[in-house]
């Protein structure tokens, strides 16, 4: 069944389907749920609210799939990938204002970065699979040689915050190595994954290699968690959803990704270049609403510089404009949902009864036109004078809200840092370059930026300590785990 309306940039379909073997259906009970545009509030669009019977029609699809596309060598499939990387970029404007609107997030970075990083991956994994070797030994008479296969039908769950970003960062290398895919994007921002499907049609993508199921986490993300005959998991999202990905899995011994939270630190010491590290601190707080796992929440600042560094933040961050996304002025959209407005109001509130002060917002914007006084925009906000093992210190906001704190070692710095049960990434802002070194050593975060923020080779490992996620993701430790690795051992005397 097709879609049943085609839409365009400027005109949403009306529904959201699936995308199960090259063709979009319509879920098996008929049940939709809204989907909400953040600036206004208002539902603009409807999307499929799958269930396990649309999950197995899926897997089924992507099993028939599977032998002919697994058996097409490196280059036929790398040419089906930089067709799709081609053809996004070739409608990167009508992406772009599709995640805008479904997202919440300025037009302007989606333009940017959001649908420019997704043309990437397929291009980036699209030559990768072009270059990449494997070993051979001798041993006593004995040729060993590794082989390296795709795993089969895999699942992946992407989340709402960089929709179309997250969600090719696992599809691109997935396909490229010859597994076949069905993909649940978070049910809040479904558009860019339909969008990205009718893509894969007129890239001749073979049916069934990727599908797309549309719905809720506990309903559909569970189903395909559960799947017997889904052997992998890539999830990027909440720390408590991923016990909930762990334990449905273990049944069947999946091999698992899990991207999640973060509580990143932001240090700041006095010999710092406060012209690069002041404006690069708000971005790396304030960036996507905050919305980033990867944003620096926790500021650390040395005690000799803190009162200049929290009055140059201040005044960088009073220029960050709220308002329509579509505004090309507007550099702060709107939150995902109301939902996590609530959450964001919140922790607010509650950083004040924890003894903290409100150095910079910490309200909604009062200056909104009239046809977003709905939506779910909140202003940027600086929290100072809260202890380091306070909540809001603590827990994970993902929000437009950060706080600073002052320090005066490095030892007490490293120590603030660590002490979160979080470690997915930090940043680092020195002049000494032996101090750096031996900080970012210290710090228990699986990415250490030093002097800049969310400077991403696609090449390095990506992944998390703690609480944070388990595995790594990016270049060959993609194709590692999205394939299968064997020996084999052939006589030769």
């Amino acid at each position: 069944r097709k879609q049943r309306m085609e839409g365009n940039s400027s005109s949403p379909p009306t529904h959201l389907d699936n995308f199960i073997n090259g063709a979009f259906v319509p879920p098996t009970d008929g049940e939709y749920l809204d989907s909400f545009d953040p600036a206004t509030g208002k539902p603009f669009t409807k999307v499929a609210d799958s269930k396990e019977a649309d999950v197995v029609a899926a897997v089924d699809a992507a099993k028939n799939a599977f032998p002919s596309w697994s058996k097409l060598t490196n280059d036929q499939r790398s040419q089906v990938l930089y067709k799709i990387a081609d053809l996004i970029e070739q409608r990167l404007e009508e992406f772009a204002e599709a995640e805008s609107r479904d997202n919440g997030k300025p037009l302007s970075l989606a333009r940017v970065m959001d649908i420019p990083r997704a043309v990437y991956n397929f291009r980036f994994f699209a030559g990768s699979i072009l270059h990449h070797e494997e070993t051979s030994t001798m041993f006593e008479g004995s040729l060993n040689y590794t082989l390296r296969v795709p795993v089969g039908v895999v699942g992946l769950i992407s989340p709402w915050n960089l929709p179309l970003y997250l969600l090719s960062w696992k599809v691109a290398p997935a396909i490229a190595v010859g597994n076949t895919v069905v993909a649940k994007p978070s049910e809040m921002t479904s558009y860019t994954a339909y969008l990205l499907a009718k893509v894969m049609i007129d890239a001749g993508l073979p049916n069934g290699v990727c599908n797309l199921v549309f719905g809720r986490g506990p309903t559909a993300g569970a189903a395909l968690v559960r799947h017997p005959d889904v052997p992998l998991i890539s999830f990027t999202g909440g720390t408590k959803t991923a016990q909930a990905v762990i334990a449905d899995s273990a049944p069947h011994y999946k091999k698992l990704s899990l991207e999640l939270g973060g509580k990143n630190p932001n240090i700041i010491f006095d010999d710092a270049d406060l012209a690069t590290a002041v404006p690069t601190s708000v971005r790396a707080a304030y960036a996507n609403q905050g919305e980033i796992c990867l944003c620096g929440s926790r500021i650390f600042v040395q005690k000799g510089i803190y009162d200049t560094f929290v009055q140059k933040f201040i005044e960088q961050a009073k220029n960050i404009k709220v308002g329509n996304p579509k505004d090309a002025a507007t550099t702060m959209g709107a939150l995902i949902s109301k939902e996590h407005l609530d959450k964001i109001k919140y922790y607010v509130d509650l950083a004040q009864k924890e003894g903290g002060t409100i150095l910079l917002g910490g309200e909604a914007p009062s200056d909104l036109p009239e046809d977003f006084k709905d939506g779910y925009f909140w202003t940027p906000t600086l929290i100072g004078g809260l202890s380091t093992d306070s909540r809001t210190q603590q827990e994970e906001i993902f929000g437009p809200v950060a706080t600073i704190t002052p320090f005066e070692t490095e030892e007490e710095a490293v120590r603030y840092a660590n002490c979160v049960k979080y470690g997915l990434a930090a940043s680092v802002w020195t002049e000494n370059v032996k101090r750096a070194h031996r900080v970012a050593g210290e710090i228990k975060a699986g990415t250490v930026w030093v002097n800049t923020w969310l400077k991403r080779d696609l090449r390095v490992p990506f992944g998390g300590m703690k609480q944070s996620g388990i595995g790594r993701e990016g270049g060959e430790h993609s194709i590692d785990f999205y394939t299968e690795l064997k020996t084999i051992c052939l006589e030769t005397k």
